[in-house]
């Protein structure tokens, strides 16, 4: 039996790797720990549920303050994936059998919480024909039954090894926001992302619009991989040609030695430049800042994500 709490067994693909140099956080990039009533009364209701988040599987330096406020990215499909990204935290490998039982319990755990606004993800499913869409579409379903005044935000893998009608059928269980992260720019999709296609996502983006034009699309990459500006701001450029509504850029942290090197800390100053750059090529609502996550505060923002949307409407 594999032990996930061991990087070596976590991340076998990564432990012939040499270490890479961590260098220090800075001011700006650091939190405290989780510790507050409301952080645990979250945790015991995922474990109840034998739910999987990504707050944890991921390390998100956000947990403590999203978890004590009820909100929680449920992570769907188990908690191995297929692919051995360079930057990811997931355990990587074979995964188990998809467990049928899964959407009803994720749509309890959102009905327990109180959420007016949920965010689902998911490992890579490369071993399933469908990459688990059916499951996404179950779950969808399961939350509007449960609880249907929650607002479903997904965001979902690349379904780079399905056809066509993957993406379609995620789209018709009519989720309010779909979500696919690029997570870099395209020129380090071979040290970043070596299992994924730059245009593939991207085109997938294009087609949920194409799908459904009413849907809010939204997508978000990291820095301080080795990128520079001028390939951020093209990135800009290829979501707004495929009609991506809402941006987000968190600067990238490096979880273990064996994972892709941090760069540079991106500045907040930085961050406040791509921001005004990215509402000046169109995009409805941006978040970049050094802790920007794709769930960070995703509930508040997709409340503005509407208002921005009928503002625009309203001048057109």
């Amino acid at each position: 039996m594999r032990d996930l709490t061991i990087p070596d067994q976590r991340h076998p693909e990564k432990a012939h790797r040499p270490d890479q140099d961590q260098p220090k956080k800075p001011s700006w990039i650091r939190v405290k720990a989780p510790t507050s009533q409301g952080y645990k009364d979250t945790r015991d209701l995922l474990r109840e549920n034998k739910l999987v988040t990504v707050c944890e599987e991921a390390g998100c330096p956000n947990v403590g303050e999203c978890w004590s406020q009820g909100h929680a990215t449920m992570m769907i499909m188990g908690d191995i994936c297929t692919r051995g990204c360079s930057f990811c935290n997931i355990a990587t490998g074979k995964p188990n059998a998809l467990d049928a039982f899964e959407p009803g319990r994720v749509a309890h755990a959102v009905q327990k919480l109180g959420l007016n606004h949920v965010v689902i993800t998911s490992v890579d499913r490369d071993d399933l024909e469908d990459g688990g869409a059916e499951h996404f579409a179950q779950t969808i379903r399961a939350i509007r039954h449960r609880a249907p005044s929650t607002t479903i935000e997904i965001l979902t893998p690349d379904f780079l090894k399905c056809g066509p009608e993957a993406v379609e059928k995620v789209v018709e269980a009519r989720p309010d926001v779909f979500n696919h992260n690029l997570e870099t720019v395209p020129g380090l999709y071979p040290t970043v992302r070596p299992g994924a296609r730059y245009f593939h996502s991207l085109r997938l983006l294009q087609r949920v619009k194409e799908l459904d034009p009413g849907m809010f699309t939204k997508s978000g990459i990291m820095v301080g991989l080795g990128e520079d500006a001028q390939s951020v701001r093209q990135v800009m450029d290829d979501m707004r040609a495929a009609d991506v509504d809402f941006l987000t850029i968190g600067q990238y942290l490096q979880p273990t030695p064996k994972h892709h090197r941090v760069d540079r800390f991106v500045t907040p100053e930085e961050f406040g430049a791509y921001e005004k750059a990215a509402y000046g090529k169109g995009f409805l609502m941006v978040s970049a800042t050094p802790l920007t996550r794709s769930s960070y505060h995703a509930g508040d923002d997709f409340a503005r994500l509407r208002v921005a949307r009928m503002e625009k409407l309203g001048r057109a």
